[in-house]
């Protein structure tokens, strides 16, 4: 079973920046698919990025294109969710996910997941 961990969750002010890390212990992260998602009280979860395996491809949710940017950390064996310009609407729990099948193009929901992260964006 592939162990996911997420942190680097904070309070942060409006218009602040965090940097979110998913790591995987035991395992090369750079073997798999690995997509954000974010699950704001009362909402569905949503997926803001997600990062291919092979062509290193990347994508997200309009809701955070041009504020956040989704990167793998080689020396750390991570995969990195930069969050610039974050706005109280930002606030909710992160999780990165995957499976060895997930695949950045599919809607199905990956197999693997963390416990997520809490980002607070509050003045």
């Amino acid at each position: 079973q592939l162990q996911l961990v997420e942190s680097g969750g904070d309070l942060v002010q409006p218009g602040g920046s965090l940097r979110l890390s998913c790591a995987a212990p035991g395992v090369h992260i750079n073997l798999y698919a690995i997509a954000w998602f974010r699950q704001i009280p009362g909402k569905e979860r949503e997926r803001v990025s997600c990062i291919s395996v092979a062509s290193g491809r990347t994508d997200y949710a309009d809701s955070v294109k041009g504020r956040f940017a989704i990167k793998r950390n080689n020396d750390e064996n991570t995969v990195d969710l930069k969050m610039n310009s974050l706005q109280p609407e930002d606030t909710a729990v992160y999780f990165c996910a995957t499976d060895p099948y997930y695949s950045c193009s599919t809607s199905k929901s990956p197999e693997y997941w963390g416990r997520g992260t809490q980002v607070t964006v509050s003045s």
